[in-house]
């Protein structure tokens, strides 16, 4: 399968109480992951994370999908046309 490079962007709510459970989905997909960037907003209880990966798009899904199944989860991704 072809991978591409691509960005998952992810919204967190209640980051004291989802932030574990995001980081451990993170951690079992690091092998996708070339780079990370979060930016918490402590005042909102908020943070977000961008994330840039390497990914075929069936790879790319099972993150996503799983990111978006956790309550208080935002998740937006793009992959690169060309491979």
């Amino acid at each position: 399968m072809e991978k591409r490079l691509g960005f998952v962007g992810v919204i967190i709510h209640n980051r004291k109480k989802t932030a574990p459970v995001v980081n451990n989905i993170l951690t079992e997909f690091g092998d996708l992951i070339l780079g990370r960037m979060g930016i918490p907003h402590i005042k909102k209880e908020l943070s977000v994370i961008i994330i840039i990966v390497n990914a075929s798009t069936d790879e790319l899904g099972a993150l996503t999908g799983k990111l978006g199944k956790v309550a208080g989860v935002s998740v937006k991704s793009a992959l690169s046309k060309i491979e």
